[in-house]
């Protein structure tokens, strides 16, 4: 009995003791829950390990900016693209934009897409050699732009942005002025331009006006002597090409030949000489631009590549493959093709029993064939030394009822004079420019006597 009480007492203690260790864990719990909530974050700003304050300061920050502020838009992309730069590109013969695309990296189906967009592009299909293409491409290697220049007067210029193809045309009239230019001959005819502020185009320029009564090509000296009366064309501030000759004298040794322009009643542009007579001849004395005598018309001489003595019916002008030639006189081609030693050759018939050979070309004029009219100063083709020859050059012969004469030296017909009304306008239309000549001369004689 005893036992069993006192087997009843201990386990009642037991029960006792387990209640209360419940209530003790349970308070346990329920004070470490009060500690993390409100007690140990204030432990952890004190003995926590802290960030940086450069990290924390930066977070802090930024919450507050983002709190504070909207978000911050973003930039338009084409203010933080890739600055563009234009590329210019001088057209060679034989050049298409299909080539120059290519050769810029830019793909053939841009080319197609700004073709078909701009009616303007239609003139890039039609490029000429020497004429100048720019194109901006920028950092990505993106075409932003594409600009030229169809005629003298116009300037177009083609953008692309954000699939968009916007064509400009720009107007560029020509400024032109009178001027008045002097020059001697010391060392070359260019050398004597330069010297007198003249572009190489107007030295040409006058070269082909003179050319009926002056070979460039061997009659120039030291000492010769020419005064100009010519218009410059300016574009943007800057000379643009060559202008037109309007009055010109040239001394050449000794003597004195003049030239002045004059538009005819039928709008026709002719130089003249003083006293009305027209410069142009019924043939040029030379059939290409300023080349060099390689060898005169002989009836005996050494053959350099035959090695034997034989007659040369020409002259032979030595010039750059490739120079143009030009025919040097109206008339009817009646061969073109190869010819024995000549190589490539064009003939042409010029009536009254006048005929002219062309021999050693590269190539021929474009379309030029057999039967074929052509006029004076036409193409007829190019500089070569195909056939027998050691070097380019332009072997070239002047013939008479058949007969081989040196066309340095052979007379040509003068042109007819202008008569009545007509040679009473020349001579208004000339009087002011002969007068701007006369004040060159003085004003070179003035300055040659100090």
């Amino acid at each position: 009995m005893a036992l069993d009480l006192g087997c009843a007492a201990v386990t009642g203690f037991k029960r006792l003791r387990v209640r209360r260790d419940h209530h003790v864990v349970a308070a346990l719990i329920l004070l470490l829950i009060f500690l993390a909530f409100i007690v140990v974050p204030g432990w952890a700003s004190v003995f926590g390990e802290q960030p940086s304050a450069a990290v924390a300061t930066g977070a802090q920050t930024m919450r507050e900016v983002n709190l504070a502020l909207p978000p911050r838009p973003r930039l338009p992309a084409e203010t933080v693209a890739p600055i563009a730069d234009w590329h210019e590109v001088k057209v060679q013969s034989g050049d298409s934009l299909g080539k120059i695309f290519a050769a810029l990296g830019l793909p053939a189906a841009l080319m197609y897409q700004v073709l078909e967009a701009s009616p303007k592009a239609a003139e890039l299909k039609r490029l000429r050699a020497g004429q100048r293409l720019a194109f901006r491409i920028d950092g990505g290697a993106v075409l932003r732009a594409i600009r030229f220049d169809p005629t003298l007067t116009q300037r177009v210029t083609i953008e692309l942005a954000d699939g968009d193809i916007k064509t400009d045309v720009l107007e560029r009239p020509l400024q032109r002025r009178v001027t008045l230019g002097a020059g001697t001959v010391t060392s070359s005819l260019f050398a004597a331009a330069d010297d007198a502020g003249m572009s190489d185009a107007t030295i040409v320029q006058l070269a082909k006006v003179l050319a009926y009564d002056i070979d460039f090509a061997r009659d120039i000296q030291r000492g010769d002597h020419f005064s100009v009366v010519y218009q410059e064309n300016f574009q943007d501030g800057e000379r643009f090409g060559g202008g037109e000759i309007l009055a010109a004298t040239f001394i050449n040794k000794g003597k004195r030949f003049t030239a002045v322009r004059h538009v005819g009643a039928d709008g026709k542009i002719e130089h003249f000489s003083a006293d009305g007579r027209p410069l142009r001849k019924a043939f040029l004395r030379t059939p290409l631009e300023f080349s060099r005598i390689s060898s005169r018309f002989s009836m005996g001489r050494l053959h350099p590549i035959l090695g034997r003595m034989r007659a040369h019916r020409g002259v032979d002008y030595a010039a750059p493959t490739g120079t143009p030639i030009m025919a040097s006189g109206d008339g009817l081609v009646t061969f073109r093709g190869w010819q024995s030693g000549y190589g490539n050759t064009v003939i042409i018939d010029h009536g009254s029993s006048k005929t002219t050979l062309y021999g050693h070309l590269s190539r021929f004029g474009k379309g030029l064939r057999k039967g074929q009219r052509v006029r004076q100063g036409e193409k007829i083709g190019y500089v070569g030394m195909t056939g027998l020859a050691t070097g380019p050059h332009l072997h070239y012969e002047f013939r008479l009822n058949g007969s081989h004469r040196d066309p340095l030296t052979v007379v040509l017909p003068p042109a007819e004079p202008l008569r009545g009304a007509q040679l009473a306008a020349f001579k208004t239309a000339a009087e002011p420019l002969l007068a701007k000549l006369d004040l060159i001369d003085e004003n070179q004689t003035l300055l040659a006597k100090r």
